[in-house]
């Protein structure tokens, strides 16, 4: 007589039946991660009603090399192409495939997604450039020898417990660099038109700014500062445009801070529309050195961004992440100030 056995259970069986996901079943079973003790009791529970034993050897498996890394990113975006470009040409020199996954959702969906890719453990390392909390990547990005079956992990940008935002394209230095120089040039009258608050960028960026005033505002030497304030909120230039039309007649001279190069150019456009010139009566700034800005009128002063080698230097650490080397020292900027006709003439160090 042939007995035909079922299927053992699975770590998704085990997810289905708890309500939760493999990642939180890994968690549960290994001891690690950020999941409550009710929801980790209620794993175990159901792992032993159904007998669920975890696959050492498979474990083990997916810990040693497989040659495989995976790049998170969110919608496409040709600056985030850029960072893809330069992440892949430094994984394939150092002989790895690279697969890409996009996410979308706010920074615990996006960290969700990141904690389930890692704890699958089918790629060696997992180089994040959207923005993820910052605490789940130390649990995650742990020593190669802990792992656990999960892969590193490794982010281009994230935030910490305060959701401030860190790393080399979260960095809005240039944004103080603006508002100083500016300051210095006589200016005493600012305003930013903000992106997007759920833009780890634009969130930098506004912060940036208000920290600026702020400072300038403490210093006897241009104490008599004053900001317009912080409006917009997407990255549209009409609602730009829309911002300037609603400001009141008496606001120039102002020096605006955009939060990118589109912002910046629906800027001009509603001071154009109000009869204020520029540089004359507003000077602005943007980010990101779009192509079409240098051929405005004036043409505008941007950051340019080198996103390629922003891409390379997340990938240099992920690599040495997985091999369990020392991080990389890399200390030149990836972003550089463009000065141009839009903010006049000024004496930049």
């Amino acid at each position: 007589m042939i007995r035909i056995m079922p299927n053992p259970p699975t770590s998704r069986d085990v997810a289905r039946l708890a309500g939760v996901s493999q990642a939180t079943v890994s968690y549960a079973l290994t001891g690690r991660g950020t999941i409550s003790a009710a929801t980790r009791a209620r794993v175990l529970q159901v792992a032993e009603s159904v007998g669920y034993r975890p696959n050492l050897a498979a474990r083990s498996m997916r810990t040693r090399r497989t040659g495989r890394l995976a790049v998170v990113s969110g919608p496409t975006l040709d600056h985030q192409l850029r960072v893809l470009a330069g992440a892949g040409e430094v994984a394939t020199a150092a002989g790895y495939a690279v697969e890409t996954r996009t996410v979308d959702g706010d920074v615990e969906e996006r960290t969700a997604r990141v904690r389930e890719l890692a704890a699958a453990g089918q790629h060696e390392g997992v180089l994040t450039l959207v923005p993820v909390l910052a605490d789940v990547l130390t649990d995650l990005g742990a020593a190669v020898a802990d792992r656990a079956g999960e892969s590193v992990v490794v982010a281009e940008a994230t935030f910490d417990e305060h959701m401030r935002s860190a790393g080399d394209l979260a960095d809005a230095g240039p944004v103080a660099v603006f508002v100083e120089t500016l300051l210095a040039a006589g200016h005493r009258r600012f305003l930013h038109v903000a992106g997007p608050d759920q833009y780890v960028s634009a969130r930098a960026r506004r912060d940036a700014y208000l920290a600026a005033i702020d400072r300038a505002a403490a210093d006897p030497a241009t104490a008599d500062v004053v900001s317009l304030g912080v409006v917009g909120g997407t990255w549209s230039p009409e609602d730009a445009r829309l911002a300037v039309q609603a400001l009141p007649d008496d606001a120039p001279p102002l020096a605006v801070v955009a939060a990118n190069d589109l912002l910046a150019a629906g800027v001009l456009r509603g001071a154009a529309e109000r009869g204020w010139s520029a540089p004359g009566d507003v000077v602005v700034t943007g980010w990101d050195a779009a192509a079409m800005g240098a051929y405005l009128t004036p043409s505008l002063t941007t950051v340019d961004v080198d996103f390629t080698e922003a891409g390379r230097r997340a990938m240099r650490r992920l690599v040495a992440a997985v091999r369990g080397e020392p991080a990389p020292r890399q200390d030149a900027a990836v972003q550089r100030i463009v000065w141009r006709e839009s903010t006049g003439p000024l004496t930049v160090a």
